[in-house]
């Protein structure tokens, strides 16, 4: 009887709000959980991470950029961001049907989710892509520049992008597979980061003097939690908690290991010595190439692709610094943008469901591997032209407004006093 009549409460409670037969809590409570591991990434994690890499007067510059970025961000998403992204039936862009949230209530769903989480889940993905692009003009670019320049790059490159791939666009909509984002998030902000340190040109003293990291503790502190962040943004893109899931986080995991240490390996063979910001370098960059195929390969492809990272990121570094002369200054592009499109290359060399390197699981063109691949490929295309245009042109467009960079002056007194006038630490 009183089981009876809890049942019929609770019945009474739910079912006005579409929860009885739709919202599965499990899903739920790892979407909530994996909302907050992302988010982590960017505050503190991505924040540490940067701000070790830099000089010690520029450090609190950085944190200040993902600080505010992750608040500029979020505004933007609700009010247009998550409606351009997630709401029309556009090939390349959405509608503005779900501005500031309209029509969002408690009884609104996405799925087995009530879309309130979809779309916070969502919107920590919107933060960390245009703040992975700080890491290109760290040390040389105008708060207010950074501001208008992150609001404007995640307006017309991180949200069609989105909307191409994952929300219903031209993309997605072929048959493309980004499983968590290796063109939304790591190809965007790798090539939108190479265009940046092209147009605002070199640090003064980059190859002629050091330009150490002033913090490797900061720097290690800081890639621990994005190793930890990432399985929310891997595991959780599985958008439920399954066995797809589980399996994401295992080669996430895999592939991050790996890639660390074929880094740090390559390091050592080279100059004698391993570093801690080699092999956490490694490690972020077999993050990043797992990330679009965490959902189709198995932990023998993740421990493939997280050798594939941690070398060929290993290489792409040196020749952009070393051989263009890119001042990139945190390696955005080598890393993210070469990482996130070799895991997108892979996932269809490596991801077949039953395949020794696959993980089982669907998604691979029925036509096989390699009209799986050239779709792939396409993807790579359309998103490295849309990105590399728009990116500029933001750029290009801002230079006629505002001074991008600072000046000499502000360079060599360091962006924390001349910025903001504070300091990262009393002397």
């Amino acid at each position: 009887m009183i089981y009876k009549i809890l049942l019929g409460i609770t019945t009474l409670i739910f079912v006005p709000f579409g929860f009885a037969d739709d919202l599965n809590s499990g899903d739920t409570s790892w979407i909530l959980t994996s909302t907050a591991l992302v988010l982590l990434m960017t505050l503190p994690g991505l924040a540490l991470f940067y701000g070790g890499l830099v000089r010690s007067k520029n450090v609190l510059s950085v944190l200040m950029q993902c600080f505010s970025i992750a608040c500029l961000m979020s505004v933007c998403w609700v009010v247009y961001g998550y409606s351009l992204a997630f709401k029309g039936d556009g090939a390349f862009i959405g509608d503005l049907s779900a501005a500031f949230l309209n029509g969002v209530d408690r009884g609104s769903m996405s799925g087995t989710l009530p879309e309130s989480v979809f779309i916070t889940f969502q919107m920590t993905f919107a933060i960390i892509t245009p703040a992975l692009v700080v890491g290109a003009f760290a040390e040389r670019m105008r708060f207010s520049a950074m501001c208008m320049f992150s609001v404007a790059w995640f307006t017309f490159v991180y949200i069609p992008a989105c909307h191409m791939v994952w929300g219903g666009g031209y993309l997605g909509s072929k048959g493309v597979i980004d499983f968590a984002g290796g063109l939304v998030v790591h190809a965007t902000c790798g090539l939108g980061a190479l265009v940046a340190a092209i147009y605002l040109g070199q640090r003064k003293g980059f190859n002629k003097i050091p330009l150490p990291p002033h913090n490797r503790t900061m720097v290690m502190i800081g890639a621990s939690m994005l190793w930890v962040g990432w399985f929310g943004f891997n595991a959780g893109s599985a958008v439920a908690a399954d066995s797809s899931a589980g399996m994401a986080m295992l080669v996430t995991h895999i592939s991050a290991s790996v890639g660390a240490l074929t880094w740090m390996t390559i390091e050592w063979i080279k100059s004698g010595k391993a570093t801690m910001i080699g092999i956490a370098t490694g490690m972020v960059s077999g993050l990043a190439t797992i990330t679009p195929a965490s959902g189709t390969v198995g932990p023998s492809g993740a421990l493939l692709i997280g050798l594939l990272a941690g070398s060929v990121c290993f290489y792409a570094t040196q020749l952009v610094k070393s051989y263009f002369k890119i001042d990139d200054s945190l390696d955005v592009f080598p890393v993210h943008g070469v990482g996130g499109i070799l895991g997108i290359i892979m996932l269809a060399l490596v991801g077949s469901p039953d395949g020794f390197l696959g993980s089982g699981a669907a998604g691979i063109s029925e036509e096989g591997t390699f009209a799986q691949l050239m779709l792939q490929l396409e993807g790579v295309f359309v998103i490295s032209l849309w990105t590399i245009i728009a990116t500029y042109l933001i750029l290009r467009t801002l230079s006629m407004f505002t001074e991008i960079r600072v000046s000499d002056e502000g360079e060599e007194e360091g962006l924390d006093i001349f910025e903001h006038n504070e300091q990262g630490y009393s002397l």
